[in-house]
């Protein structure tokens, strides 16, 4: 789709581009005046050799040396570093001229290295390597250091828990990941040392190089003689650059065959086995302390479906990194069943990870995705292929698919591998209502068919009933409360734990038996157990609140809320609360209403000291 670019935008890019191609245009126009006699053909063809093959070795170990480099400055954070990574990046400041003579104090004849080699290093063709290195290492080194700064850290975070290690997660997912920017700088670096004249004739004036050549032509026959000359620099330069471009449109469809190679039906295998079932539930007791946020939570639980429940911020999604092993807490442990996961690594843990934002490796499509598992298995690959209907894209890349198909593609990868825990960040936080409902339905049906230990994080009290039994709730890093999901959402431990589980009805009162007592005598009776005795917080959602004309419990209108389904603002006793209503009402009129007890809310109410009243002078 072509969209309009905002005047005088292309006024500006064309004023450049005609500027940039212009000399080319006069070159070319200079070809019939050209002296073709003058110049030394096989000179010149060792110097496009020599040049030829110095920019690819400078560029080869710049690669070798400058990715790693760039990957460090990215990751390791502190004031050193920065250092570092400020004085790496000279020589793109500095004159090329002076990077020779600096290159000198380290090469020359009487400088340490140059004794050391006796004086190899200059006027040789790795002098001229050196003195390319020194200055095209730096387009490597800011376009490595860029692109993993850039990299979302959950797509390492997932290959690690894909049963990848350490460098295997490197060079399967980071690199292949940053392939595009870091094709790109290493074309400026070819294209940089290629070209490089003033580091090169101070460190290396024999054998020539096509800069070096370039300029002995010129003052031996002046300009006549220089389209000859320039004639090859411009025709390699558009080789390489071409080759390049070549090379990252190619990228794309080898990995689709790889891919179409690896979505190819499969027979059944012994190795179609699920982990064992889990015996003896998750437990976890962790302390952690992160850039000023404490972290102590514990919980211990039987039950297959469980949930963190917290507001942003909470350390819930720390919680679940912790679990997985992508970061190691000061202090406790993790276990699953009789397994100690504390100390293992998470390529070990048996556990899938479906993170926020999903975190699909860019360069690999979705038959890709699940055959990067370090034990994937085709047949299990197939099966959730075909059961999350994702069939149909498994020559698809990331970009082509929508939020909800890459959500199931995330799930179909986290259940790839046999794995006894599924862990489970925010997973429909992206999504729209409707697609989030339906998908809540999906991975609800999808517990009742695993044998695995399902823990989902998120904020959203309906999603944390819906697909779980036990709750754990958090606020501020410690726990609210924790216990089985209908127990916890009927008696909440606190306003604070209440209001995480949805309530925004609430009032108070005092609870006595199986009733629950408010201003001016009104008993609303509570089913269950018996309640504790003493001050209380109660809710109970406005739709479970309904005005009818034959209620249990009278009320007054004070007003009324419009919308598709009308509610009313009503005076209880010395409760005031919002309720459902159906029928014209007008304020200031008696009602009466009924209300679901099942789902009454019921909390200790903290009881507040007086406040003592202030002395009058």
């Amino acid at each position: 789709m072509s969209r309009q670019v905002p005047s005088p935008l292309p006024w500006l890019a064309g004023l450049l581009a005609v500027y940039l191609i212009a000399p080319l245009v006069a070159g070319l126009q200079a070809a019939a005046t050209a002296d073709w006699n003058a110049v030394d053909y096989a000179t010149l063809v060792r110097a496009c050799l020599v040049s030829l093959a110095s920019a690819s070795c400078a560029t080869l170990l710049t690669a070798l040396c400058g990715i790693p480099l760039g990957f460090a400055l990215a990751r390791k954070p502190g004031r050193a570093v920065g250092v570092l990574g400020f004085l790496v990046q000279l020589p793109l400041a500095l004159p090329p001229l002076a990077s020779g003579v600096l290159l000198l104090f380290l090469v020359g004849y009487n400088a340490p290295l140059g004794r050391l080699t006796h004086g190899d290093l200059t006027d040789s063709f790795a002098g001229i390597v050196l003195a390319e290195t020194f200055v095209s290492a730096p387009f490597v080194i800011i376009a490595a250091r860029s692109a993993f700064a850039a990299l979302d850290p959950a797509i390492e975070d997932v290959a690690a828990t894909l049963g990848r290690r350490r460098l295997a997660v490197f060079w399967r997912a980071t690199l292949p990941a940053v392939r595009p920017a870091l094709l790109a700088g290493l074309l400026l670096a070819w294209l940089r040392a290629f070209g490089e004249f003033g580091a090169t004739v101070m460190v290396a004036y024999h054998p020539y190089s096509l800069p070096v050549y370039t300029y002995v032509a010129f003052g031996d026959h002046g300009l006549p003689a220089m389209l000859p000359v320039l004639l090859p620099a411009v025709v390699l330069a558009l080789a390489i650059m071409a080759l390049s471009s070549t090379a990252r449109a190619r990228s794309a469809p080898r990995a689709t065959r790889r891919s179409r190679r690896a979505a190819a039906p499969a027979q059944p295998t012994a190795a179609a086995t699920a982990a064992p079932a889990v015996t003896g539930g998750l437990q976890f007791d962790i302390s952690h302390r992160l850039n000023g946020f404490d972290l102590a939570v514990a919980w211990s639980s039987q039950a297959r479906r469980l949930a963190i429940l917290g507001p942003s911020g909470s350390g819930k999604s720390l919680t679940l990194r912790m679990i997985a092993g992508l970061q190691q807490p000061e202090r406790g442990y993790v276990r699953l069943g009789a397994r100690e996961l504390t100390r293992l690594a998470p390529s070990v843990r048996r556990i899938g990870y479906v993170p926020q934002g999903y975190a699909l490796f860019p360069h690999l499509d979705v038959a890709g995705q699940l055959r990067f598992p370090a034990d994937a298995d085709p047949v299990r690959a197939a099966r959730w292929l075909e059961r999350l209907e994702l069939t149909g894209l498994v020559r698809r890349y990331p970009t082509q698919l929508s939020l909800g198909q890459q959500q199931r593609v995330a799930l179909a990868r986290a259940l790839v591998r046999p794995a006894q825990l599924l862990l489970l960040d925010e997973p429909f936080s992206a999504l729209d209502a409707p697609l989030r409902a339906a998908l809540r339905r999906e991975l609800c049906a999808l517990q009742a068919e695993l044998p695995v230990v399902t823990l989902l994080v998120t904020h959203d009290p309906q999603e944390a009933l819906q697909l779980a039994d036990e709750l754990l709730l958090i606020a501020g890093g410690r726990v609210l409360q924790s216990g089985p999901a209908a127990a916890v959402l009927r008696r909440p431990a606190s306003e604070l734990a209440a209001r995480l589980l949805g309530a925004d009805n609430v009032a108070s009162g005092i609870a006595a038996g199986r009733h629950l007592m408010l201003g001016g005598g009104v008993r609303i009776e509570v089913p269950g157990a018996p309640l504790p005795s003493g001050p209380v917080g109660w809710s109970v959602a406005p739709e479970r609140l309904w005005i009818h004309a034959g209620g249990a419990y009278a009320a007054t209108v004070e007003a009324l809320i419009p919308g598709a389904m009308p509610q009313a603002w009503i005076r209880c006793g010395d409760a005031r609360i919002r309720a459902a209503c159906g029928a014209d009402l007008t304020p200031g009129q008696q009602c009466r209403f009924d209300l679901d007890g099942e789902r009454l809310q019921i909390w200790p109410h903290p009881v507040r000291p007086a406040v003592p009243a202030t002395p009058t002078a």
